[in-house]
């Protein structure tokens, strides 16, 4: 894997700071085809009051899909380059590592309170009004579950002025050397049968696409076709001579997957995504650069978050209507009837969808706020604050309960921390005491 990204044969990312159109389409496509994914899986019934779930995936040689749909790599690896533009761009105006990551914590938690302002009190009105407990708790655990990307994700950035530094210094060696971590806790988890061994490489597997984020920042990806056949062969004889399944998504009974935690057959698999991207940059940033698409861009680019953590509920909202409300199951997966009915879900959930994103897409900016004063150690704490809060949703969801309004609290604490107190007027009395005149600040 080292050899192909060592010598920096083809620039790839412009050579002036600002927005990147390849970056962007990233995003939004590794968006639209998780959205995708999650609404068109489903295998739905309703019987003597419980919800009985499936996996469209599942059947026959659908996993297959996964090597392209699974796009989670991809989303980490745009992510890592947004992530270097945006604190290179910081450090030219003169900002510090605390108030960079104040900003984008206050963007990844801030859209997360009205999720949890929804979801704290609807299981109990729902069941209140009657409705089964077992599909109320399936869905109130299942709408928390998507943000284990955020808490993920929020390490990432958390990590990311000392991640560049070491990728100035070292380049390609950094993700190399989180590639060699993955296979060994690989090779353990797999060699003793402890699954807990595993979940260590979810920080190795996404902190290792996110920092070839950067490497794409500096222009420093070449031979992007050598990048992609050496991802999907490593990942192809992973999964034909190794303890890995094909699939790049959890399914249903398997033993193993490749996504809770991350094995290094996923690593491979966005290794193999991240050098097709690359390799299809030109015709891509083309394609972006036409004034219809770039329109559709900007619109999809600034309500992301919204479509991500509001998708599933959407997908509730259909699913209690016509499965548990009308009792029409899903047609079998692959057959004449599914096939024909797709298009018709997608519409469903697309209808749903709209008044949530009119709804909650404001929320995707947070409040404006004075430049983050405060120290290292406090805007640490905000991060740990929030952390707890996403992993306490990831593993318990709304379930009714403490522990959700727990979370909750804690991600609004930790964002609290984040705001500091306005900067005093020019020529008011603060600001002659805190320019050295009788008093001097105590901070």
């Amino acid at each position: 894997m080292t050899a192909v990204i060592s010598r920096p044969a083809v620039r790839t990312a412009p050579a002036s700071p600002g927005r990147d159109p390849f970056i962007d389409v990233l995003r939004v496509f590794g968006m639209a085809l998780v959205v995708l994914q999650h609404w068109s899986m489903p295998v739905l019934s309703f019987t003597e009051g419980r919800i009985v779930t499936g996996n469209a995936l599942a059947t026959g040689n659908a996993w297959m899909i996964t090597w392209i749909s699974q796009v989670m790599p991809l989303v980490f690896f745009a992510g890592g380059a947004a992530n270097a533009i945006s604190w290179r761009g910081s450090v030219r105006r003169g900002g510090t590592p605390p108030a960079w990551m104040a900003v984008r914590l206050r963007r990844l938690a801030w859209p997360v309170l009205p999720l949890a302002a929804v979801w704290l009190p609807l299981p109990h009105l729902l069941l209140r009004l009657g409705v089964p407990e077992q599909p109320v708790e399936t869905a109130s655990r299942l709408a928390g579950q998507l943000l284990w990307f955020l808490a993920v994700y929020l390490v990432a950035v958390a990590m990311t002025p000392l991640m560049l530094r070491l990728n100035m210094r070292y380049g390609w060696r950094v993700p190399a050397l989180l590639a060699v971590a993955a296979v060994a806790v690989d090779a353990a988890r797999f060699g003793t049968g402890l699954e807990v061994i595993g979940y260590l490489n979810i920080g190795l597997v996404w902190l290792a696409v996110h920092q070839l984020g950067f490497l794409y920042a500096d222009g420093r990806l070449g031979r992007p076709w050598i990048m992609a056949l050496t991802g999907y062969g490593l990942a192809a004889a992973l999964v034909a001579f190794g303890p890995y399944p094909g699939s790049m998504i959890g399914m249903p009974g398997a033993a193993v997957s490749n996504m809770a935690p991350p094995t290094v057959a996923l690593l491979a698999v966005g290794f193999g995504q991240i050098g097709l991207a690359l390799a299809l940059r030109g015709p891509i940033v083309a394609f972006a650069r036409w004034p219809g698409v770039s329109r559709v861009l900007g619109w999809a680019g600034r309500r992301m978050m919204t479509v991500y953590l509001w998708h599933m509920s959407a997908l509730f909202v259909i699913t209690s209507v016509v499965v548990v409300g009308l009792g029409v199951s899903t047609p079998e997966p692959g057959t004449s009837a599914w096939l024909s009915g797709w298009p018709h879900w997608l519409l469903m959930l697309a209808l749903a969808m709209w008044p949530l994103l009119r709804s909650f897409a404001r929320f995707e900016e947070p409040p404006v706020a004075s430049p983050y004063t405060g120290g290292m150690v406090r805007i640490m704490v905000a991060v740990a604050l929030v952390g707890v809060g996403l992993l306490t949703f990831t593993v318990i969801g709304f379930v009714p309960g403490p522990a959700p309004v727990f979370g909750a609290g804690a991600i609004l604490v930790g964002l609290v921390l984040t705001w500091s107190a306005p900067a005093p007027r020019p020529g008011s009395a603060e600001a002659v005491t805190s320019s050295g005149g009788p008093r001097r600040a105590l901070d």
